[in-house]
């Protein structure tokens, strides 16, 4: 965002500078222009009345010696006409650009000798820039109004006129970058001061967003309209850190608070089975017990999971490949008791993530231990480790089991999930919960889809630490 803003003021700047240099040095070259003409009018008048008062040879003599001295002096080139379009005299400037005129200096010459021929005088030239014309015409009438006897003819080079505009032009261009520079440096100022707040506030809500609720906004500069912000967000994040905070706590203490008459619940369930004779009464009694065993699951995974969703844990290095290794040992003989079969596919010699601590550990648990209760004796579960790619690692265990419906799967990582078919299997509905929370707050996710041709595809991500770059923790 920085960035675009700054891009957009500088092209602002910009056009600014443009349309104020533009004009500017537009007008010094039409000024230096009408200057060339007024200096050369002048002396073109000059030489139209010395001509006007040519009578005799000695005249001509010397209107022929005086625009000789001019055209040496200045490189330009003088002629004198009379009416009749006829040369009188003539003077030629030094260098060949003034002997040698280009075709739109005869041109501009023709047509400033027809209108001297009727009395009128040259009142615009060309406007001169750095790259031209080389030189311009003008042209004054010989006597006045009916009396109009012939033409002077002036072909003047435009070299110290050119050298003007280019200068001044030049200062100019350098007045504007110098003013463009200034105005750049002004506004990346300005942009960092008004987004600033605007970046930081943007990391928190990213922090918070992510399950960090110790994310808050520290910058206290920009606008006071951002501070403000900064302080109402603040306030926001402590309201809702302080209620989630509340909730969390009420599950862990009344989970903890729970477990101990539950506890003691199933140890006098358990005292009194002896004095049960059997029959009715002693079936009863088991799923009595059975259902306090769940009840007491049912507390330790509310607990487990408030722990979780606290966010007191710090993300750090661990290696993936490795604990996925030791879980895949560990469950093998519960698999192999169960008459599945449980493979490791693809696993890296080492591959670091940064994610809670054993966060690979722990879902790989809540993944093992949800195939060891729903996929059927002599089914196969493979578990696959790959990455990194796109900064994440990929865990992807799949079993060829039942499988569940498209429309139901996403709900299976839901609290107290559980299919029709499978409310008698033993368990909290808890597991899958945590697994997804522990991935999310680890900056992963967990995912479900459909294996092929049957069963269930679980797939978590855990993101790696970026190469070269310490990690802050946020």
């Amino acid at each position: 965002m920085r960035r675009r803003l700054l891009v957009v003021l500088m092209v602002l700047m910009g056009v600014a500078a443009l349309l104020l240099c533009v004009p500017l040095a537009d007008a010094y070259a039409r000024g230096r222009t009408e200057h060339l003409l007024l200096q050369r009018r002048s002396e073109a008048v000059r030489f139209a009345d010395l001509a006007d008062r040519t009578g005799t040879e000695a005249d001509r003599a010397e209107l022929s010696a005086e625009i000789g001295r001019y055209a040496q002096l200045y490189g330009a080139s003088v002629t004198v006409v009379d009416a009749a379009g006829a040369t009188v005299a003539r003077a030629q400037g030094a260098g060949p650009a003034a002997r040698t005129p280009p075709a739109a200096a005869s041109e501009a010459a023709s047509e400033a000798r027809r209108r001297a021929l009727t009395g009128r005088s040259t009142d615009r030239l060309p406007t001169v820039r750095p790259w031209g014309p080389d030189r311009v015409v003008l042209a004054e009438p010989v006597g006045r109004d009916e009396r109009v006897s012939g033409a002077v003819l002036m072909t003047v080079p435009t070299g110290a006129a050119r050298r003007d505009v280019t200068l001044r032009w030049a200062l100019i261009a350098a007045g504007a970058v110098t003013a463009f520079a200034a105005a750049a440096l002004v506004a990346a100022g300005i942009t960092r001061w008004l987004l600033r707040p605007v970046l930081d506030l943007d990391r928190a809500v990213e922090g918070l967003a992510a399950g960090s609720l110790r994310a808050r906004a520290v910058s206290d500069t920009g606008p006071p309209e951002l501070r403000r912000l900064r302080r109402h967000f603040n306030g926001m994040a402590e309201a809702v850190a302080d209620s989630l905070g509340r909730q969390r706590a009420f599950v862990a203490d009344a989970s903890h608070q729970l477990r101990n008459p539950l506890a003691t619940l199933v140890l006098q369930l358990e005292n009194v089975e002896p004095h049960i004779v059997p029959g009715p009464g002693l079936a009863e009694h088991a799923r009595a017990l059975d259902e306090a065993e769940r009840l007491e699951e049912l507390l330790d995974g509310l607990l487990e999971l408030a722990r979780v969703e606290s966010g007191t844990a710090r993300r750090a290095d661990q290696d993936l490949a490795g604990a996925v290794r030791r879980r895949v040992e560990a469950w093998e003989p519960v698999f192999r008791a169960a008459g599945l079969e449980l493979a490791a596919e693809g696993l890296p010699r080492e591959l670091r993530v940064r994610a809670l601590p054993d966060a690979a550990g722990r879902i790989l648990d809540a993944l093992l231990d949800n195939a060891v209760k729903f996929v059927p004796s002599g089914g196969r579960v493979e578990v696959r480790v790959s990455g990194p790619s796109g900064g994440q690692a990929l865990v992807r265990v799949a079993d060829d089991g039942p499988g569940v419906p498209a429309g139901r799967r996403e709900q299976l990582l839901g609290r107290f999930a559980r299919a029709p078919e499978h409310q008698n299997v033993p368990g909290s509905g808890l597991g899958l919960a945590i697994a997804e929370e522990i991935a999310r707050l680890s900056g992963g996710g967990l995912e479900v889809a459909g294996n092929d041709p049957r069963g269930l595809v679980f797939a978590f991500r855990l993101p790696c630490p970026a190469e070269g770059q310490p990690y802050t923790e946020r």
